[in-house]
């Protein structure tokens, strides 16, 4: 074999430019395959509830006593949770007091409650509560937001915002709150009992992603980062996709309208360790992300994203 066997042929003219556009035209950039199916944040919220309950369902006695997060066992944090129901309630209500309150100092009663009930009580009560949450949301989303008298199809019904726990969203949006709450609390307990892990569904996890990734502005203003960084974020499996978002809070001395020079990091991980770093439930090394770009804003960015958590 001779040398020029070695060389391999030049590729035909093109061929680059033409493969990127049949790749374009099968499936857009990214945009995961197959696609996942969009649903709402009621939906959402219905399926964690469900799976929430389900687990509950299949606890012995000893589980319920085993503790789980902060001071609460098991039917202390199931307490906690019908707090949580309640004040969404109350929130859907308009009500102002609720739209202040620590999301842990708000519900801390109903966690202590608990105690010395029987389980199936308090899973009772929390199914029951849940409901009425999915019902009053659902009923919100039809365009009669309560207390409000919005009709369906006006800006009213479309743009209104739910405050609670210091926090002011769209109802969908809110919605994926509270099932981002239930799946992490149903792993908390998981996690306890000596069970496996559970993973939300695609339709789920994107919407989880999604907002985790639009909330992650206001987590860096949270933490003090202050040069901006323009982030392409890469989240893998089912239900992930990816995101350009810009963090990080401008200097005093630009006018408005005006933009600082900002540091480009892409940053690659899995959909579900992302979305567990948001419940602050693992750590940026322990989620272990591909990172391009410079690395100690990359990990500002990672250390703020962990802020978003409730708890």
């Amino acid at each position: 074999m001779t040398t020029a066997d070695r060389v391999p042929a030049a590729l035909p003219a093109g061929l680059r430019e033409r493969v990127m556009t049949a790749s374009l035209l099968a499936r857009e950039a990214g945009q995961p395959v197959p696609p996942v199916p969009a649903i709402s944040g009621a939906e959402a919220f219905g399926r964690a509830a469900d799976a929430f309950y389900g687990l509950l369902a299949g606890l012995d006695e000893q589980d319920w006593a085993r503790p789980v997060l902060r001071d609460l066992d098991v039917q202390g944090l199931t307490g906690h949770l019908i707090g949580v129901e309640e004040d969404m309630q109350r929130g859907l209500a308009g009500d102002p007091a609720v739209a202040g309150a620590d999301h842990v100092e708000s519900t801390q009663d109903w966690a202590v409650r608990q105690a010395g009930r029987s389980p199936a009580l308090t899973m009772r009560d929390w199914r029951r509560a849940a409901d009425r949450t999915l019902a009053e949301a659902r009923t919100a989303e039809a365009g009669a937001r309560p207390g409000a008298g919005a009709r369906v199809g006006t800006d009213d019904a479309r743009d209104s915002r739910i405050a609670m726990h210091g926090i002011r969203l769209p109802l969908d949006d809110l919605l994926v709150v509270r099932a981002f709450e239930l799946w992490v609390h149903e792993n908390d307990i998981r996690r306890c009992a000596g069970l496996v892990p559970s993973v939300p569904d695609p339709p789920v996890l994107r919407l989880m992603s999604d907002l985790a990734v639009r909330m992650l502005p206001y987590a860096a203003a949270r933490t003090g980062l202050r040069e901006r960084v323009d982030v392409h974020l890469v989240l893998t499996g089912p239900g992930g996709g990816t995101w350009d978002v810009t963090v990080g809070q401008q200097p005093d001395d630009l006018g408005p309208g005006e933009q600082g020079p900002g540091q480009d990091v892409a940053i690659v991980t899995d959909a579900v360790g992302f979305c567990r770093l948001a419940a602050n439930r693992t750590t940026p090394a322990e989620l272990g992300p591909h990172v391009t770009g410079n690395a100690g804003r990359a990990a500002e960015v990672l250390a703020a994203t962990s802020t978003l958590a409730l708890d």
